[in-house]
């Protein structure tokens, strides 16, 4: 087993190691050594309109009045939402709305209470 990182450009397993530097047989892409150890992923940081760092379990309040598609009701400016869950999405929050149900939002439209 090849203890050497995959191909950032194609994600081929059949790289090797030239003298501190990566190359891909397959599409010939070359990274520096040091370039690939500082490739960790890292964690997304979601941040509501006043730019507060949002979490799972926060309560947040819309700030804008919404018009869900499919809907014929608004959620009115000022609703809270109690117990958000943030998902990696277009719409990075997954929340339950009293008489609407289950909803997904954009963090940019809530403030965090």
């Amino acid at each position: 087993m090849s203890t050497l990182p995959a191909c950032p450009k194609c994600n081929s397993e059949f790289t090797y190691e030239d003298g501190g530097v990566y190359i891909c047989p397959e599409c010939a892409h070359e990274w520096s050594a040091q370039a690939a150890a500082s490739t960790e992923p890292t964690e997304r940081v979601y941040r509501d309109a006043t730019g507060t760092r949002l979490q799972n379990g926060d309560t947040v309040t819309v700030i804008k009045d919404l018009k869900p598609k499919g809907s014929g009701g608004v959620i009115k400016m000022g609703t809270k939402v109690k117990n958000i869950r943030l998902v990696d999405s277009d719409h990075d929050i997954d929340c339950k709305i009293d008489g609407f149900g289950a909803m997904s939002l954009k963090s940019e439209f809530v403030k965090k209470v």
